[in-house]
Formats: structure tokens, sequence, C-alpha cells
């Protein structure tokens, strides 16, 4: 039985996500106290203020996921030098009503892949931004600005580079560090 309970939550919705590769090659390098969750915010609904104080069942659901795990992980692509408008609508419903937001004190890791040389920069500074307005400790360094090209994975979806899967593992026992510092 895994102590922590980590809410991941891809940035993008499409089913073969290189995002979504990654969020599960990552999870086989965290310690046997670690269990990752992935949270589907497909279904989210457009947030809208008219629903506040009656929201549907898929953000009930996903606020009580949020709220379940011990950490948040952020897995994100770049769309147009931000993040998806799913993964802001997902913020945005899990945050209200005001004063009732499941991310608030989660701390929270942030990180993406994509087909472009610089990677996810620009989203994850804006998603960066969103967290500290949200009161969640977020893991600053090491950052991770993945270049997603053929053969990134092998063919059990792990992490094919050793180089770059001994950064991830750097990366991550980082994380599970800051997880667990910040658990009460």
């Amino acid at each position: 039985m895994s102590k922590y309970t980590i809410a991941v939550i891809v940035g993008s919705v499409r089913s073969e996500s290189m995002n979504r590769k990654l969020a599960n090659a990552l999870a086989k390098l965290a310690p046997p106290e670690f269990s990752f969750r992935n949270l589907d915010i497909g279904d989210i609904p457009i947030y809208n203020y008219d629903n506040e104080e009656n929201p549907s069942e898929p953000v009930r659901r996903l606020k009580s996921e949020i709220k379940a795990a011990q950490g948040v992980l952020f897995i994100t692509p770049e769309y147009n030098r931000s993040i998806p408008g799913a993964l802001k609508n997902a913020i945005d419903q899990a945050s209200r009503p005001y004063g009732q937001s499941a991310w608030t004190g989660k701390p929270a890791g942030v990180m993406g892949i994509s087909s472009g040389p610089i990677g996810t920069t620009a989203a994850q500074q804006h998603l960066r931004n969103i967290l500290a307005y949200l009161d969640m400790p977020t893991l600053g360094q090491p950052e991770v600005f993945l270049h997603g090209k053929d053969g990134f994975f092998d063919s059990g979806g792990n992490i094919a580079d050793p180089k770059t899967k001994e950064f991830l593992q750097g990366w991550m026992d980082r994380f599970t560090d800051w997880i667990k510092k910040h658990t009460v």
C-alpha cells in the first residue's frame, strides 16, 4: 500500500499524447511508497460561474480526487505558447467557488514534452504563475523541458535514452522528497 498518492493531470486529452506516455513512464521511476493516479479532465464542462454552487459530477469527482492526493504532478503540452484550454478549465473548476479550492497547499511538480525543440517552456511558465496564485508549493528545480522525437520511448513505454532516464530519475527523486517535505 502506498503512503503517498499523486494526482497526475495531463494537459492533453488526446489518448496517444506524448505527455500521457511521459506520465506513465515517470510513475515507474518513483519509490514504492508512491502511487500515481491519472485524473480525467476530458469530461470537465466549461467553467461557468452560474454553476459554482451546484457543480457537475465530473467537477465534484475531480475536486475529490485532488483533495485525496498528497501531491499533484502536472504534465502538459504547449498550445500557442501556453497551457491547453482543457487544463486551464480543470484548474479553474477545481479552484471554485472562491475559498473552496481543492488545490490550496498541495505540493506540485511541473513538466512537459513537445515535438518542438524548446519543449514546453512557455506553457510551464504560465502554469507556474497559476499555481503560485493557487498557493501550491511547486518544485522549481530541476526544470524539465523535453523534446520528444522518434525513439524517445521504448516499446515498453519506458524512457529509451539512458541519460534522459537518469535525468528524469533525478527529477523524480527531488519531486518525491518535495512531496514528503510538504505533506503534513
